[in-house]
């Protein structure tokens, strides 16, 4: 799936802003980084729940850099950062779990 293709409106940016709030972390990166292990664990729950919540547990010099090469390699896309959290969407490409409203 190409970048474009998983491009969202303001709209449907601000709706899960909305539901990331309720959620809780699924995955946490800490020292060692983005492992396999971890990238693993980010692809299962991306395809469990769509929307999914991470902790950044790094130097906010490493948030970033973190949040650009999950988006890279699991093709989601950042929905919202605050601090050392941050969400991620990415539309199951077979059952889609959550109605984005259009446009």
């Amino acid at each position: 799936m190409s970048r474009m293709q998983n491009t969202l409106t303001k709209n449907q940016l601000k709706y899960l802003r909305g539901l990331c709030h309720h959620l809780q972390p699924v995955v946490m990166i800490a020292d060692k980084g983005l492992s396999e292990n971890v990238l693993q664990a980010i692809h299962e729950t991306l395809a469990d729940h769509e929307l999914i919540k991470i902790k950044l547990r790094t130097e906010r010099s490493q948030r970033t850099e973190l949040i650009t090469a999950i988006e890279a390699a699991t093709t989601a896309q950042m929905v919202q950062k605050i601090g050392q959290v941050a969400c991620f969407y990415l539309k199951h490409p077979e059952e889609p779990k959550l109605a984005l409203p259009s446009g």
